[in-house]
């Protein structure tokens, strides 16, 4: 899961949203021939698709990188392990080498490592076994768990690093005018008044909207000192330009819509000037996005009642990247990045079933000096996968029931 922001862009962690790239039109800034390199481009045939399956890639592949955070890190101190599994429920495709079952499974909502620990009857391994994870020290057994959660922000480093190394670094925004809608949510002001992701507003209340980040901070301005007002906007979807009118709600005291927003055009790059400056980059850019998805789980706890609505689960994520591996890999590294940084906090939060929790497990033990009662483990594990899985499936509802198709197939 990540959390979404409404009303505002969505990538706003570096100052820099998302490139949007539009065809045609003359954008501010310097020269496509003075971009290194230039992103590539999808082909023609099923964007779409295409952008599908790229956006289910990537999530795969930072979950592959998590769990074998769990596995090198057992293997590497010699702990017994039994199974590497991607996914959960029955196996579509499974293969055994070296006494790990290595399985496919057909609900993709995660991962987990399983240990021999699990199934003592089945594994006939020994219960003092020395190499099994439980019979090992509290550093070795922290170590096994906290090494998905350091593996997705290793990954994210990468992700980040290769940015500036293969696209270049940074340079700013070449924006045009108007603000770009790239969400809408079901049954909120913006989906009412017809407004669509990929319209683009060009003005409001007659007045036309300028360009970049300016453009968004006015009008999520007006927007939240309007609640229960109406707003007339136009956009334009296409060839069409449409005069909408849309009235935000009320959420105390402050007007919101239920619309992603985000400037409009596309971020430019540069060469890096000398071989450190990726890294550098990289540096600054993992710290600065990790502050600002801590910030984003803090508001969560804080302003639940505020925040909650905007929690996305795997479908809305998956949309969101299929949108963004139409407008090419530049933001494909960004989507990457900024996916691993959240499933490396979600990982860490000290909820059961979690990373987070289990290490709160082994901090008790470590208190009290013994191990928990297996009962009261037992309970905890069973509690969280209750919480977990019924969370996901109301956010894969919830998210569903907002895809622009489902919306259209409603509405006949």
């Amino acid at each position: 899961m990540a959390a979404a922001g409404l009303d505002r862009e969505p990538w706003r962690g570096l100052g820099r949203p998302v490139a949007q790239r539009r065809s045609g039109g003359n954008h501010a800034g310097p020269r496509s021939s003075d971009r290194w390199p230039q992103p590539p481009e999808w082909p023609d045939c099923h964007p779409g698709l295409m952008g599908v399956l790229t956006a289910l890639a990537i999530l795969a592949g930072l979950i592959v990188v998590h769990e074998a955070g769990h596995f090198l890190a057992a293997r590497w101190q010699g702990i017994r392990v039994s199974g590497f599994s991607v996914g959960f429920g029955p196996a579509l495709l499974q293969r055994r080498r070296r006494g790990v079952l290595y399985a496919l499974r057909a609900i993709p909502l995660g991962g987990y490592v399983s240990f021999p620990d699990d199934d003592e009857e089945e594994s006939g391994i020994p219960a003092d076994d020395p190499d099994l994870l439980r019979n090992r020290p509290l550093g070795q057994r922290a170590l096994v768990i906290a090494a998905g959660v350091i593996a997705n922000l290793l990954l994210a480093w990468a992700v980040l690093l290769a940015q500036g190394v293969l696209v270049g670094i940074p340079a700013g925004f070449s924006t045009t005018p108007g603000v770009l809608v790239t969400g809408v949510q079901a049954g909120q002001p913006a989906a009412s008044a017809g407004l669509q992701a990929g319209d683009r507003i060009v003005s409001l209340a007659g007045q036309p909207l300028q360009g970049g980040q300016q453009a968004v901070a006015d009008l999520v301005a007006t927007i939240r000192s309007s609640p229960g007002a109406p707003l007339q906007l136009q956009a334009e979807r296409g060839n069409q330009r449409l005069t909408l009118r849309l009235t935000p709600s009320d959420q105390g005291g402050a007007g919101r819509i239920g619309a992603q927003l985000q400037p409009n055009g596309s971020e430019v790059f540069r060469r890096p000037r000398g071989p450190l400056e990726p890294l550098r980059q990289a540096n600054a850019d993992l710290l600065t996005l990790t502050r600002r998805t801590l910030a984003g789980f803090g508001s969560l706890v804080t302003h639940f009642g505020e925040t909650a609505s905007q929690v996305s689960g795997p479908v809305k994520i998956v949309e969101m990247g299929a949108s963004l591996a139409r407008q090419g890999g530049s933001s494909l590294f960004l989507y990457a990045a900024l996916i691993s940084i959240n499933l490396a906090v979600l990982n860490a939060l000290p909820l059961p079933m979690l990373d987070g929790g289990q290490l709160a497990l082994l901090l008790l033990e470590g208190l009290r000096g013994r191990p928990l009662p297996e009962r009261f483990q037992m309970a905890f594990m069973q509690s969280g996968l209750v919480f977990l899985m019924g969370l996901s499936l109301l956010l894969i509802v919830k998210d569903t029931s907002q895809l622009p198709a489902i919306q259209q197939l409603f509405s006949r």
